[in-house]
């Protein structure tokens, strides 16, 4: 069974902001996949949270996307943090995102009052992509089930 992929946000000025819900799935998840890990191991060690941590941001977005993605299909429950506020609105997250709907990982956004906007990306991008799969599962099969025919022309003679 393919684990969870959690988003959550982290406080922006501060670490008493963060909610409840947040610091708890932080305990329990596998991985925590950080924009800075430095920066994240100071909100970790304020809450004395002790978890694996690897780096994520933009610039190493798209191969870490693909190693976090593997892990969560191998069962691996991952949080994606950010150094302040929401991962993916202005900060690395929407390339997982992406993969993960594509490999029907769950999503779960955490932090209501931060996240509505993510729901919304996520359920857009999510019928984006089935409709994308919908044409392109359509093409495959009048490329496979229609036999080919020769052009009829019209020959004068």
């Amino acid at each position: 069974m393919a684990g969870k992929l959690y988003l959550c946000a982290t406080p922006i000025g501060n670490l008493e902001d963060i909610t409840l819900r947040a610091l708890r799935v932080l305990k329990e998840v596998d991985l925590i996949a950080a924009e800075d890990t430095r920066h994240t191991l100071g909100l970790l060690n304020h809450f004395k949270i002790t978890k694996p941590l690897i780096s994520y941001y933009k610039q190493n977005e798209k191969i870490k996307s693909n190693i976090l993605i593997e892990k969560a299909l191998n069962g691996e429950n991952i949080a994606i943090v950010s150094d302040a506020g929401t991962p993916g609105i202005s900060d690395p997250g929407e390339e997982i995102v992406k993969e993960a709907i594509k490999n029907n990982i769950e999503i779960v956004p955490l932090n209501e009052k931060y996240s509505k906007g993510y729901y919304e990306l996520v359920k857009d991008y999510k019928n984006e992509y089935e409709e994308k799969q919908k044409i392109l599962d359509e093409y495959a099969e009048t490329k496979t089930t229609k036999p080919k025919t020769k052009r009829k022309t019209n020959k004068k003679k």
